[in-house]
């Protein structure tokens, strides 16, 4: 039986039992949430949904958390996740890529205040450039979610939502500095009036950095900024507009690689990348009926810049653009225990490409390129009271260049008693190819030529779990089975055929390269646990494991450790007068590829533990000190092959709030 049958069978079975049951008799149920409160991610009803509502896998990670582990760069914390790997190349400010279940760094779509935040030239979201908001939440759900969002989303969703102003209100400020140089802060005015809820905020940090290259003497550093604002206003009790601005800075150091053994970074003087990325989003919701029929239109989009250097000179760079445009409307019916929900929505969506590097013999193609893509969605959920569920999507998605697409996802949830909630879900996913994949990049000293005849990688994959609830809702404990494979994975040909880079009026190639499907498929399967409990009035306790078995025709994929876990125990003194967090992450042995060998070789990393210690204390009601120690123990790891890794840090500072 194929897999995603498997999943769509489970996930009947689940369903049928309380459906019947409860055509009959239905009560309510007093079981406490994993969530407790509702999320956004997932569906397309602009008024989401309860996280224990949902059959697929989910993780919350509140403003709480970011402010007791003194969370500076996002990317760190979602190694909190079940599920999720981060690799960094590097120092902080490099390009850091988030993988999910054991899929691609380009697999997993980015939304941050409901923009779809991905570099549109490279086709993924570089987590080195997003500073983490004070007050910020995370929602992850992982598991195909293409139905629902389109491309990209075959590993899940992180959704980085900033706070609003009625949820957050008030001044808030913080500073800090510490080791490798490193100073920064951030700034936060937010409320409500008449209506009008805004929120301005910014953030910095810049850092001197570590040397990164094996042997070197380089120094690698890094200065980000970001600003954003958020408003909302009330035009009627049924009419809301919204809107979200944000512009990122990131100018980081860089070092170049030696092809040659060992094949490390070398210290490159004078390299550089800037990317510097603009995002907006206008909204207008409307509701009727009271309040029963939904509708939402909006048009956001995202203009991504980046420069390279080498030497202290300019030789290339790259741009993106991204324009979306969606309505969605969703309908509710109550009929008792009963509630259905009917969705719909249509997402017009267009990117341009355009390398900007100098012209020159060795340089890229400069031409701008464009992709259109259009993508219907039907989506429909029904809940009985508060004890179970089944819900729906389809979408079809229509692109100009590459094949048309139609992806699924079903899931459901069932709560046996207070204590346990079943749930499972299965679905298909899909990433479309990038425009280098497509176009290529240098069609004269070196080709690279695109392939107009890509198809589009395609995800299948069902999951099942369950929750269960303890101690009157202070432990909480959940464990995840998941299992997808990806069809026509995307992948470069390093030995093409000659007449393929073969153009009229230039001497035959030495050598072709350009991409292709991959013939055989990629298999993700794994186990995922989480803990989290209040050990006391004082102790609370998160913890989460993740077995993985990811390979590409029976080889284990690279940046992919078998085995990931973290644990964070945080001590709250009386009165809330200050705390005390220490996070361990583990990362288990793993692979990467050495590129100094041709054809490149793959090479073991060991596992390592990193220790974390961030420690605060209030002095008033107003101002509060805080501090950390970042890699307590000053292990020495590898992230990605051939780049050195920080040693122990501390970092300390003050934060006020009005």
């Amino acid at each position: 039986m194929p897999r995603y049958l498997l999943g769509a069978s489970l996930l009947a079975l689940i369903a049928a039992g309380p459906l019947s049951a409860f055509a009959q008799e239905a009560k309510p149920a007093t079981v406490p949430t994993t969530v407790d409160d509702l999320v956004v991610t997932g569906t397309r009803d602009i008024e989401g949904v309860a996280a224990d509502k949902i059959g697929g896998s989910l993780t919350v990670i509140t403003a709480q958390d970011f402010e007791d582990r003194q969370v500076r760069i996002v990317s760190d914390v979602l190694r909190d996740v079940p599920g999720v790997a981060v690799s960094r190349t590097g120092a902080v400010g490099s390009l850091t890529q988030v993988r999910i279940r054991g899929t691609e760094g380009n697999h997993v779509l980015t939304l941050i205040d409901g923009i779809k935040a991905s570099d549109p030239f490279i086709g993924e979201f570089d987590y080195a450039t997003l500073l983490a908001d004070d007050v910020a939440r995370v929602e992850v759900l992982r598991g195909q979610q293409s139905a629902i969002y389109g491309s990209d989303a075959i590993g899940g969703v992180i959704n980085y939502i900033t706070p609003t102003g009625r949820q957050s209100p008030g001044v808030r400020v913080r500073a800090e500095g510490g080791s490798m140089g490193t100073y920064g802060g951030a700034a936060r005015i937010a409320g409500y009036s008449n209506g009008l809820d805004y929120v301005v905020s910014g953030g910095y940090q810049k850092t001197d950095g570590f040397v990164v290259a094996p042997g070197g003497s380089r120094n690698i550093g890094s200065e980000l900024g970001s600003l954003a604002a958020k408003l909302a206003y009330e035009v009627t009790p049924h009419l809301r507009l919204r809107a979200v601005v944000r512009y990122t800075d990131t100018n980081a150091d860089s070092n170049g690689q030696d092809f040659n053994p060992p094949g490390f970074a070398t210290d490159s003087p004078g390299s550089s990348t800037r990317a510097v990325s603009k995002y907006g989003f206008v909204a207008a919701d409307y509701d009727m009926l009271d309040g029963r029929w939904t509708h939402s239109v909006s048009v956001q989009g995202v203009d991504a810049n980046r420069d390279n250097e080498a030497d202290f000179t300019h030789t290339g760079g790259d741009r993106g653009t991204r324009l979306k445009a969606s309505y969605a409307t969703t309908f509710r019916i109550d009929e008792g225990m009963l509630t259905h929900r009917f969705t719909a929505a249509y997402d017009y969506e267009r990117e341009t490409y355009q390398n900007t590097n100098p012209p020159g013999a060795f340089a890229a193609d400069t031409t701008k390129r464009a992709v259109r893509n259009d993508g219907f969605v039907g989506q429909y959920d029904l809940t009985v009271g508060e004890v179970a569920g089944v819900g729906g999507a389809i979408r079809y998605d229509e692109n100009d260049v590459f094949r048309n697409a139609t992806t699924y996802r079903v899931q459901g949830f069932w709560k046996l008693s207070d204590r346990v909630r079943l749930r499972a879900a299965a679905g298909s996913g899909i990433k479309s190819p990038s425009q280098t994949e497509l176009f290529g990049f240098n069609a004269a000293a070196f080709p690279f030529v695109g392939n107009p005849n890509l198809k589009p990688e395609r995800s299948e994959g069902w999951e099942a779990g369950a929750d269960f609830v303890a101690a009157e809702g202070r432990v909480r404990l959940g464990a995840t089975y998941f299992d997808s494979v990806l069809h026509d994975e995307i992948f470069s040909i390093f030995d093409a055929p000659l007449a393929l880079c073969t153009r009229p009026g230039f001497p035959a190639p030495a050598s072709c390269s350009t991409t292709g499907n991959e013939t055989t498929d990629s298999t993700q399967k794994g186990v995922e646990l989480f803990a989290d409990a209040k050990l006391s009035d004082a102790f609370t306790l998160a913890a989460a494991y993740t077995h993985l078995t990811a390979r590409q025709n029976g080889v284990q994929e690279i940046r992919r450790p078998p085995n990931l876990g973290s644990v964070n125990l945080t001590w709250r003194a009386p009165g809330d007068r200050g705390s005390l967090t220490a996070t361990v992450r583990y990362n288990g042995d793993m692979t990467d590829t050495d590129f100094s060998a041709f054809p490149a070789r793959t090479v073991a990393m060991k596992a390592y533990a990193l220790v974390n210690l961030a420690g605060a204390l209030k002095l008033n009601g107003t101002l509060e000190l805080f501090g950390r120690i970042e890699n307590l123990a000053n292990q020495r790891y590898e992230e990605v092959y051939g780049f050195n890794t920080p040693g122990r840090a501390a970092y300390a500072g003050a934060r006020a709030r009005f």
